[in-house]
Formats: C-alpha cells, structure tokens, sequence
C-alpha cells in the first residue's frame, strides 16, 4: 500500500516525490529552526485555531503569523524548550510546505478513501480545512440561488468578478461576511443592469439601420420606375 506522509527536515516537507514548496528566505537566519514532530503539532494546532481570521477577505497575514509564532513559542517555553524560538516566516514557511502535503494527501483520499491516508497531520487539518472550505461553498451558493445574480452565473451569460479589496486596510476587515456577500451581489446587479441597457440600446441601433436600410431600399425603387 502506497503511503503519503510528510519527513520533517530543516523546515523542508519532503513526501516521495513531492515538489517542496520554494524555501524563499530560508538564509535570513544561521541558526536554522528545526521543527520536531512536538513543534510541528503546536504549529498545526495554532493555525488551525486561527483558520477563521486567516480567511478573511482582508488581512495583514504578516501579523497573524507573528501570533502564531508567538503562541508556539509558548508552548515551547511550557515544554522547558527556552533554547531555540522560531519565526513568524519559519512557521509561514512550514505551513506553506504541509499544505502542499496536506492537499496531494486530500486527492489521495478523495480517489481511494481516507482510510488509504497515514499521514499524522491530515485528520486534524482536514477536519478544519477540508470542512470549512466545503460549508462556505455551500452557504454562497444558497445564497445566491434564487436571486437574479445567481441566476445569471448558473446560466454563465457573464463571468463573475470578485470586488477588489482596498489596497491599505487594517490588520483583519471587521466587515462581517455576509456584508461582503451583499456588496458582491450588489455589483454583479448593477452589472446586470448596465448589460440589459446596452442590450437595449444595440437592439434600438439594429432597428434604426434595418429602417434606414428599407428607406434607402424604397427610395431606390421609386428612383427606378421615374427613369422608366
């Protein structure tokens, strides 16, 4: 049986053939962090807790990685490991590197069931992540059928477009989601509403050119039969 699991090495996640995530920054530091299977659970277990806030639509992700790394830390000091810390891009770095794992290990799973998965890590991140992503599907598309926006994205007569966050905002959006939702479907109505316009207006242009066109059509006849 095939087994997709992670070797901790240097901050690096190597999995058989797995492509390893880009080790950008990894010199910043001569004394390298090295993550143990202790530490690595203590990074899961705090990323996981803040999945909520690294999902919002806007957010200083450089600063919640600075409380992550700040919470295991913690732990490593409850542990009586005082002798090493690690980075907030030490940890940004190694999530970034499960995450690669975690998702061959998900498409592992979905073909030949989660039993087939041995990795130590994917229960407890899947039970987050794969969960989450699912819900949230499910709530936009509950919310948008039944409207005019989501019937026009089911019958694809234009391709959504997301609202681009502000370029300065503040570490994480205290707008609610659903406030978010609402702006979304707001612009893809006045979309709707510019479309239908000119729709109009290019059916007026048609009508103008075919009367113009029997007018000229007409004339010409006219023209014909007074030469004769």
């Amino acid at each position: 049986m095939e087994v997709i699991e992670t070797i901790v090495i240097q901050s690096t996640e190597v999995e058989g053939k797995e492509t390893v995530v880009s080790s950008v920054e990894a010199d910043k530091t001569k004394t390298e962090f090295v993550w143990t299977l202790q530490t690595t659970w203590h990074l899961v277990n705090m990323r996981l807790e803040m999945d909520q806030a690294f999902d919002q639509p806007v957010c200083k992700k450089k600063k919640l990685w600075e409380m992550v790394a700040e919470k295991v830390n913690t732990k490593l000091r409850e542990s009586e490991v005082t002798d090493v810390t690690v980075k907030a891009y030490e940890c940004d770095l190694k999530w970034r590197n499960m995450l690669a794992t975690y998702r061959k290990n998900a498409e592992r799973a979905k073909r030949l069931g989660a039993t087939s998965v041995h990795w130590e890590f994917f229960k407890a991140m899947h039970d987050v992540l794969g969960k989450s992503r699912e819900e949230i599907e499910a709530q936009r598309q509950a919310k948008l059928s039944g409207t005019r926006v989501g019937k026009a994205i089911a019958s694809k007569r234009f391709t959504p477009i997301l609202p681009t966050p502000p370029a300065t905002a503040a570490p994480c959006s205290s707008r609610p989601p659903q406030d978010i939702l609402q702006l979304y479907m707001e612009l893809q109505e006045r979309k709707m509403n510019m479309w239908a316009q000119q729709k109009a207006l290019e059916e007026r242009k048609i009508e103008a050119i075919n009367n113009l066109a029997q007018a000229i059509s007409s004339l010409a006849q006219k023209n014909s039969k007074d030469g004769h």
